[in-house]
């Protein structure tokens, strides 16, 4: 808010007028964290309050699954994450060069996926089954036991090994910035290698992989597609019965309140946790540790360990799901399935390049301001990525529905013909949610990189008459476009995998390719739900392919 206007005469003063770029931040601000604040407002104030019902009926119920499903696959990610960076970061053994890259290649796999491929494997018509029949002779599924398929447990497995790159990534990275020095004094001392990863590598890298753990957590509770299919009952399965099935928003909004605390909690813990636990290099020439060459069935106890993850979070579903869409070819060119992939590419392409721009706009405004409260604001702007996308949905359809009636009766009153309702029943809100929900991703891209042009270019600029605006397009845009570029490529895949908040959002008659691929599995037609299934995958295949190079 740089800009000022002089009044001379008799009462000479000076009034700071904001600038378009500040009160466009501030906007931007403000629509990025309004969602969060209509949840609040409807919780406190529902036109039908059956908290107490909740409380004494489904909220245990849903909050219990809900925490143990986070610990769990929180512990589950966070051992294998571990497990397998510092094996890949410390020692040498038959396909370590592949398999640290390989270890990327589940998150291309949304977990509901996942889920659909891992029934359909193991189920009693599936390969497994019919094979152990036919070996030993059973008839029926009263001739043995197996366990059931679509419990917590096998919700645990899924999402654990959909979502344990997030603590590889950090954890891999944490354990290759540290020097080697402290582990050849640990072994001088006569430390093995359990100890030396124990009580040397894993102390210093606790921050990089509590950071991972947390994110696994919170994707955890946004979960839906995958505990809906394995019939969980969560406190997101539980936002959309208490919305579509009885019909209370006031309900839904106080279970996305209680969703919203336990995302607080652990974004609070995280924090926390990386402010208590802090190591310093001291010195700047550090030494990596040379991998050591594994001899024996020690080497192929680490290729199993390293493998095992990739066979069951990537190879699995891909296996499963390519073979269904092979087998059903003629669903490619289904008519409804190309209308999916039109949608798709049409609502995640508008949510991406809005959501890269405004954060663009957002960091760049903030940084022309100097002043303290938009600095303030940055930050919380990011809330959006670790709301799941059903609280998301319900603190942005609400509040729509109402300002998409008025506007339709204000219009109505001054045409005198009906426009049907503009916002909620267009793809407006999905729009908005992806770009709320993504927007921490194009705004943390945003300010890193603005970050690394030095501030003495800008001012050049400008004190060669260079407006704002050509600053940014001239001085800031080719030295940050690569970096705008990948943060188009990851939001607009987050969006084409985004599933809850467009299952609560899309109009009637909308589906995007995530929509139909749940829709289709949920009537247990795999084979229909395949194509597009394959090419959601596809699209997080770039992800992963960018993310890889990134970290090379």
């Amino acid at each position: 808010m740089k800009l000022s206007q002089s009044f001379s005469g008799p009462f000479p003063f000076r009034i700071r007028v904001p600038s378009i770029w500040s009160i466009g931040a501030l906007v931007i601000a403000a629509i990025v964290l309004l969602p969060i604040a209509a949840v609040v407002v409807l919780a406190l104030n529902p036109t039908e309050n059956i908290w107490g019902h909740l409380i004494s009926t489904t909220l245990p119920r849903y909050m219990r699954n809900t925490v143990v499903l986070m610990l769990c696959v929180g512990l589950v990610a966070a051992s294998i994450g571990t497990v397998a960076a510092w094996l890949v970061t410390r020692y040498r053994f038959p396909g370590v060069g592949w398999l640290q890259w390989a270890l990327l290649l589940p998150l291309a796999i949304p977990a509901y996926v996942g889920a659909y491929a891992l029934v359909d494997f193991l189920e009693y018509a599936g390969p497994v089954q019919t094979g152990l029949r036919t070996l030993f002779g059973w008839q029926s599924a009263r001739d043995y036991w197996f366990p059931e398929i679509r419990s917590l447990g096998a919700a645990i497995l899924v999402l654990s090994a959909s979502l344990f790159p997030y603590v590889y990534i950090l954890a891999r990275a944490a354990f290759r910035e540290q020097s080697g020095a402290g582990e050849e004094v640990a072994r001088s001392l006569g430390a093995g290698a359990f100890e030396r990863f124990w009580r040397v590598g894993l102390p210093m890298a606790r921050p990089a992989i509590a950071a991972g753990t947390a994110i696994v957590m919170m994707e955890t509770v946004n979960d839906f597609g995958t505990v809906d299919y394995f019939a969980v009952q969560t406190l997101t399965t539980g936002i959309f019965s208490v919305w579509l099935e009885s019909n209370n928003a006031g309900g839904a909004a106080q279970l996305a309140c209680v969703v919203l605390a336990l995302v607080i909690l652990l974004v609070t813990m995280e924090k926390v946790s990386r402010r208590k636990l802090r190591y310093f290099s001291m010195t700047t020439r550090q030494r990596r540790p040379e991998p050591t060459e594994l001899h024996g069935g020690a080497k192929w106890i680490a290729t199993l360990a390293c493998l095992m993850p990739f066979l069951i979070g990537f190879v699995l579903p891909i296996s499963v799901i390519t073979s269904h869409a092979i087998g059903n070819f003629e669903r490619w060119s289904d008519p409804m399935l190309l209308r999916a992939l039109g949608n798709t590419l049409m609502v995640g392409g508008l949510a991406s390049v809005i959501t890269v721009a405004a954060g663009v706009f957002l960091v760049y405004g903030v940084r022309l301001s100097g002043r303290r409260m938009p600095r303030l604001l940055l930050p919380l702007t990011t809330i959006g990525y670790a709301a799941p996308g059903a609280v998301l949905a319900v603190g942005i359809l609400i509040p729509l529905a109402l300002l998409d009636n008025h506007l339709a009766d204000s219009l109505e009153a001054l045409t005198g013909q009906s426009m049907g309702l503009l916002l909620t029943g267009s793809s407006f809100a999905i729009v908005l949610a992806y770009c709320v929900r993504f927007f921490a991703i194009a705004q943390g891209a945003a300010d890193g990189a603005m970050g690394r042009v030095t501030p003495s270019l800008a001012m050049a600029a400008r004190s060669l008459g260079r407006t704002k605006g050509q600053v940014l397009g001239d001085v800031y845009y080719p030295l940050i476009r690569t970096t705008i570029g990948s943060a188009l490529l990851l939001v607009f895949v987050d969006c084409v995998k985004e599933l809850p908040a467009t299952m609560l959002l899309r109009p009637f008659n909308f589906d995007t390719l995530a929509t139909q691929v749940h829709d289709q599995a949920s009537l247990e037609n795999l084979g229909d739900a395949s194509p597009g299934a394959v090419l959601i995958m596809l699209v997080g295949l770039c992800a992963v392919a960018l993310l890889a190079r990134a970290n090379r």
